[in-house]
């Protein structure tokens, strides 16, 4: 990956040996391993048996987790927060466990609809809880330092599954509490 960095800069007109670039290609190739580092992790790992048994039945909603990804058809970021509510049906997880399934989702080349989506499939399928919803808010690079150059956009996606979808009043309970 180094030797393919060295190549780049090369390709856009550059000396990779200036002094400012001769390190470049390596730190650009470990930053890019870490920013991708979500393909070598699986989301019953990462929740690693931690997930309870628990009597509460009440919505459960982890709030502002800040989230960075790359976008899958630029490569460039987008940045910004999610949101996950989750209805327990017998089981709660472990706080931390949230923020690091919606991490490692993120640290893939993705398009923010389907990291809304392989969020709320997860905790669906490994929490079991009665519903789930998840929204992300973010800003996307690839729209504000190309293209069309709109600085103040920002994209919202939304993934409502069990009661979260077919239950309106508990649809509508998730989304006034993460605002």
């Amino acid at each position: 990956m180094e030797e393919l960095f060295r190549q780049l800069i090369m390709a856009v007109g550059e000396d990779p040996d200036r002094q400012g670039l001769q390190d470049t290609p390596g730190r650009a190739a470990r930053a890019l391993e870490y920013l991708t580092s979500g393909y070598q992790q699986d989301p019953k790992t990462v929740l690693n048996n931690a997930i309870f048994e628990s009597t509460m039945d009440e919505m459960v909603i982890v709030r502002d987790i800040e989230l960075y990804s790359m976008c899958e058809h630029h490569l460039l970021p987008f940045i910004g927060k999610c949101h996950v509510g989750y209805l327990p049906q017998g089981h709660v997880v472990g706080l931390s466990k949230v923020a690091r399934l919606v991490d490692m989702f993120a640290r893939r080349f993705q398009i923010q609809e389907n990291l809304t989506t392989q969020i709320a499939e997860s905790i669906m399928e490994l929490v079991e809880p009665a519903g789930v919803g998840v929204v992300i808010e973010a800003r996307h690079l690839c729209m504000m330092m190309r293209g069309v150059e709109k600085q103040g956009s920002q994209m919202t996606t939304s993934c409502m599954l069990g009661a979260f979808r077919t239950n309106s009043q508990t649809r509508s309970e998730f989304l006034s509490l993460i605002r």
